[in-house]
């Protein structure tokens, strides 16, 4: 394979810096599929993927839909004159590519030799230097060169260095004090605003206590699980298969605290886990539930439970069978990491440092897999950053307490005790004041889930040789820690709301540990996101308006209450055809009136409608509900036409997503008839399983946010088969949720599906207390001192808009399909046009949670500034199309002598890229 590197991708213009392994970001583009080379490119000071293209002497082009952050063309100078590729007669770039023919994304930092498909779009992803990223064309096929073929220098990257930073210890003590401080009757941890205990939250409470030696405590906690053992590992009964993963950690406990394993509770977890291996896979053509391969105990379902598995098998004397002990070595990828879920051979593999820890303890433990733990003991080493933290991702950029607690254990045992103190030395800038640990570097609160890992780590233990024969931490502390005592009783229950909020009042969300809607909503409503009723797309002074993002973002504010002049201003941008810097109306977004109509973007601009009391049968000018209805495909289209997916199917809707909204929007305009065939078609989507695919026509996934959104909208449809399909759907996404509280999601441990997961299971709130109540106060853990959320826990931190519209909407648990919000005691709101000139007056809302706003002193915003304030994008002014601007202008000057003035200049926010939701 040639590769190509141009001077100006080496210095761009103005720049007298070069690219080493070290210092600036490389990118490399394969057009091999165009008859051309690898052509690389750097930026010495990277910020984003987009701009690294720009930087590295690369043009791009988007599609006409979603304008330049959807990368659809790329060309360099240095190949046929700089033309981009695809040519417009391979590709029009009006809409979405389909999935075998675009621009993939992927990414390696620094020390990593191996690709992962990139979670964040270009102009999302924030770059450091010794990145590398790679845009391969045709799908999602890998890259054909690795990291190292295209980073500076033909050394490869330099080998990691040994860590920096000052000794530390952690306070063992005050972690098992604050453990203990978190338990509920002093024996199992229930999580706030719930009743129902969580046991895999308890199960690693107990390792904690036992690592610390606390031994009245772990007595009671043993206690309590051994009698619940039933509930826990054997959740469908004790005729079949045990919840593999639930059953190794019951095991592990009682092999660790000189119990018996093979009577819990009266279960031989032991034998239940040995019988229950899976003989083959899906590729057997043989129906095999619960196994992805031959090794697997079935259930498992991720590779910790398949580790802990085999573990609870070695601990107890057990030899495992060998092909469940050769499927951790399965899931080993090329660069040595391991990756979490338990994935067939051959399928895309991305490894994080917790899981790879985890293997690398089992496989030494096991014997005969040198080989293995040698590559993944590497990648630890490759992965430990400076400061001797671990990442929680390939990519993140900081140190997460849990990878670096499991890092630590599997590096001591490995013979790497310098790198093993350098993590627990981290760890211990890391415990807080209670003595609790975050779940991530420079975290506040306290969370149950990292800090037991952490107090394993700080006595040198593993669940590998955990025991209660260790009374304590090597060096005791010279002086008791403070006595503390549980709570005597569990905190009161409350359940999210099932029915929509009083149409004039602003929700009550359920009460415990969940995110502040009110500074979500201030978030989301801040003038520097929030212009003249739009956000704006990602990228550097852009004036194209995001309208799938701005609708979801008034659902938010309908689903709150807590902003109903801002949700107004919303709603009548959209409404009456404002426009944006392009001169677009929301109309060009759903194609309504050409020959790319999007189904999906109508049904969600009709959901809207409808949820304000507005008419979707004449909103922006349009009949929306009549345009639906005729968007419905009367079969599979032909190609090269890929309008079609299937009968039943809504037009240029590629997403299960999408299909769900408009069959929403037409069962909700009481269209019962018209929606016959796309909520068959929808219905028929459903994998045995109980849950939705991602896209359409069905791709072999299973996907939490599609299956939550599938839910709300079988939950309007009449008869048992959709009550039965929506109870299927509701028991798969509590399965699916992971030890924090979060779900699976595109972007790792995600926001936006933990908070669609509050949605879905909203539908039966009594019956998933627990889970909603995890869930949500998972989203709080994501949530941002600004009031918005992260995308995902283990991604970039900051806060982001989408993922922050969602966590907003979804923590009131109100499903799309029943939200309401009556508008009427709102005032209408001016529609600027493009090019408006004048200064922008903003008068703010205060957001409160009882209230839905009120004025405040005006600010004022000099539009073509440094940014743009609520309604300011460049050029744009607020005060167009009203014809009252003297008035205004009087208005402020009263306000001014009441409440003095204050000036701003708001610096520009940038907004995600737009999606086809």
């Amino acid at each position: 394979m040639a590769f190509l590197t141009t001077t100006s991708a080496v210095a761009g213009p103005g720049r007298a810096e070069t690219c080493t392994a070290a210092r600036g970001a490389v990118v490399a583009v394969d057009f091999g599929p165009f008859g051309g080379d690898v052509v690389r490119g750097c930026d010495p000071a990277p910020t984003t993927g987009y701009d690294l293209l720009h930087e590295g002497g690369f043009g791009t082009a988007g599609t006409e839909h979603d304008g330049p952050a959807f990368i659809c063309r790329i060309g360099h100078g240095s190949f046929n004159g700089g033309a981009r590729y695809p040519t417009p007669a391979q590709e029009d770039c009006v809409l979405t590519p389909p999935a075998n023919a675009y621009w993939s994304y992927w990414t390696a930092s620094p020390g990593q030799d191996d690709w992962s498909y990139s979670r964040y779009g270009a102009m999302d992803r924030r770059l450091k230097d010794g990145d590398v990223d790679a845009w391969v064309y045709g799908g999602t096929g890998r890259p054909d060169f690795s990291p190292d073929d295209v980073r500076p220098g033909t050394g490869g990257t330099p080998g990691p260095g040994t860590p920096t930073g000052a000794p530390g210890a952690i306070d063992v003590a005050a972690a098992a004090d604050w453990l203990e401080s978190r338990l509920t009757e002093g024996d199992r941890v229930v999580p706030e605003g719930g009743d129902t205990p969580d046991h895999l939250l308890t199960t690693e409470v107990a390792y904690g206590l036992a690592a610390a030696g606390s031994g009245p405590a772990l007595r009671r906690v043993t206690a309590f699980l051994t009698s619940h053992a039933g509930e826990y590992a054997y959740p469908e009964g004790t005729g079949g298969a045990p919840d593999a993963t639930a059953a190794a950690r019951l095991a592990l406990l009682a092999s660790s605290t000189e119990a018996d394993p093979r009577d819990v509770g009266g279960h031989d977890l032991i034998r239940d886990l040995s019988a229950h291996v899976c003989a083959a896979g899906p590729e057997s053509g043989e129906p095999t539930p619960g196994c992805t391969a031959r090794g697997d105990f079935r259930n498992a379902g991720y590779t910790d439970g398949q580790a802990l598995s085999v573990l609870a098998l070695l601990r107890a004397g057990v030899t495992p069978a060998a092909e469940a002990v050769r499927r951790l070595t399965q899931v080993q990828c090329r660069d040595g990491g391991v990756t979490g879920i338990l994935i067939r051979p051959g399928e895309y593999c991305d490894g994080d440092p917790a899981t790879t820890a985890l293997v690398a303890l089992v496989l030494h433990r096991a014997g005969g897999h040198d080989d293995a733990v040698a590559k993944a003991r590497a990648y630890l080493a490759g992965a430990q950053r400076q400061d001797g933290s671990f990442p929680g991702y390939t990519g993140a950029t900081t140190g997460a307490v849990h990878s670096t607690a499991y890092a630590a254990q599997a590096l001591r045992v490995l013979g790497d005790g310098d790198r093993a103190d350098a993590a627990v030395a981290w760890l211990s800038r890391e415990q807080l004041a209670g003595g609790g640990f975050g779940f991530e570097e420079g975290a506040t609160d306290p969370a149950l889930y990292p800090t037991p890992a952490a107090v394993l780590a700080g006595t040198g233990a593993s669940l590998v040789t955990l025991t209660t024969e260790r009374t304590g931490p090597t060096d005791p502390p010279t002086s008791p820690p403070p006595a503390t005592q549980p709570p005597t009783s569990p905190p009161p229950a409350t359940q999210p709301p099932t029915s929509p909020p009083p149409a004039t009042d602003p929700v009550t969300p359920p009460e415990g540990d969940g995110p502040d809607l009110a500074k979500g909503v201030a978030y989301l409503t801040g003038a520097a996101l929030l212009k003249q009723g739009r956000y704006y797309t990602s990228g550097p002074g852009s004036v194209r308006a995001d309208f799938g993002l701005t609708i979801d973002g008034a659902y938010a504010l309908a689903a709150t209450g807590l902003s109903d002049g801002r949700l107004r201003g919303i709603v009548d941008f959209l409404d009456n055809r404002g426009t944006d810097g392009e001169g677009r109306t929301l109309h060009d977004w759903t194609g309504i009136g050409t020959p790319h109509v999007l189904g999906g973007s109508l049904g969600k601009t009709a959901l809207l409608a409808e949820t304000v009391g507005r008419d979707p049968r004449h909103f922006g000018g349009q009949d929306l509900v009549a345009a639906l209805g005729r968007s419905v495909c009367a079969g599979p289209s032909t190609a090269p036409d890929r309008s079609c997916a299937a009968k039943g199917a809504y037009t240029y809707t590629p997403s299960v997503f999408g299909q769900s909204l408009a069959v929403m929007a037409q069962l909700r305009a009481g269209e019962t008839g018209a929606a016959r065939e796309p909520l068959a078609y929808l219905t028929a989507l459903q994998r045995d399983d109980g849950a939705w695919p991602s896209l359409v026509p069905a791709t072999d996934d299973s996907d939490v946010d599609s299956t939550a959104i599938a839910a709300m909208a079988l939950s309007l449809a009449d008869g048992s088969g959709a009550d039965r399909a929506v109870d299927r759907a509701l028991a798969w996404i509590a399965s699916q949720q992971l030890p924090d509280g979060g779900f699976p999601g595109a972007a790792g441990n995600s926001v936006n599906s933990a908070a669609l997961a509050v949605q879905g299971l909203s539908l039966d709130a009594s019956a998933y207390t627990g889970e909603i109540a995890r869930a949500r106060a998972f989203l709080a853990s994501q949530q941002n001192p600004d009031g918005g959320f992260n995308v995902a826990r283990d991604g970039q931190r900051g806060s982001d808009l989408r993922a922050s519209a969602q966590a907003v909407s979804g923590a009131t648990g109100i499903s799309f399909g029943t939200l309401e919000r009556d508008l009427s005691g709102t005032s209408p709101q001016p529609t600027p046009g493009p090019g408006d000139g004048g200064p922008e007056i903003v008068i703010p809302e205060t957001v409160t949670p009882g209230g839905t706003g009120g004025a405040g002193a005006p600010d004022i915003v000099t539009p073509g500034g440094p940014g743009g304030g609520y309604g300011a994008s460049g050029g744009e002014g607020a005060l167009a199309s009203t014809g009252a601007r003297a008035r205004l202008l009087a208005v402020l000057a009263a306000l001014m002598v009441l409440a003095g003035w204050r000036c701003t200049v708001l610096a520009r926010r940038r907004a995600p890229a737009g999606s086809d939701r």
